[in-house]
């Protein structure tokens, strides 16, 4: 079952305007669709995708896409300091929040993560709690249990 959600059907990624815009998780299949031209969208669709396959059988440790999250500057700065954590490493909420320069905004960090629209492409499966324990994730701790132990299992 944790294994599953390795499985590029599973995910629905949403390009708008030539950018991943969303990351969408269902026990369901999905199928990658786009709400922006044809032609130009489909070469992006296509390229999301294929980094997301290679992301899930451990060939890719960093994406090369053009993201454009929709949220408030905070969270846009949490998003940001995000990206910064190596593929194989967490960080702790409390330090984002210090990243930041906000060293009191560990909760609210929690809140951007959540908030996050593009997991994985913006690793906040990645963050973990005090102490390194797993808390919190939009998408259910099974997932981030997943992603966090396929990419400790394929660090180059």
């Amino acid at each position: 079952m944790i294994n599953d959600c390795l499985n590029l059907n599973h995910w629905h990624i949403v390009i708008l305007d030539n950018a991943v815009v969303e990351l969408n998780y269902s026990a369901n299949d999905c199928v990658v669709v786009s709400e922006s031209d044809v032609t130009s969208s489909n070469a992006m669709e296509r390229e999301a995708q294929r980094q997301l396959e290679e992301y899930f059988v451990g060939r890719r440790q960093t994406f090369d896409l053009p993201l454009r999250p929709h949220g408030t500057d905070f969270q846009r700065r949490v998003w940001e300091q995000l990206l910064q954590i190596p593929y194989g490493q967490t960080a702790t909420y409390g330090e984002i929040a210090k990243r930041i320069g906000n060293p009191n905004a560990a909760r609210a960090v929690g809140q951007a993560c959540n908030a996050n629209p593009i997991p994985i492409f913006i690793p906040c499966h990645r963050v973990v709690g005090s102490n390194s324990r797993l808390t919190g994730f939009a998408l259910g701790l099974d997932v981030k249990t997943a992603l966090l132990e396929r990419e400790r299992e394929n660090l180059f």
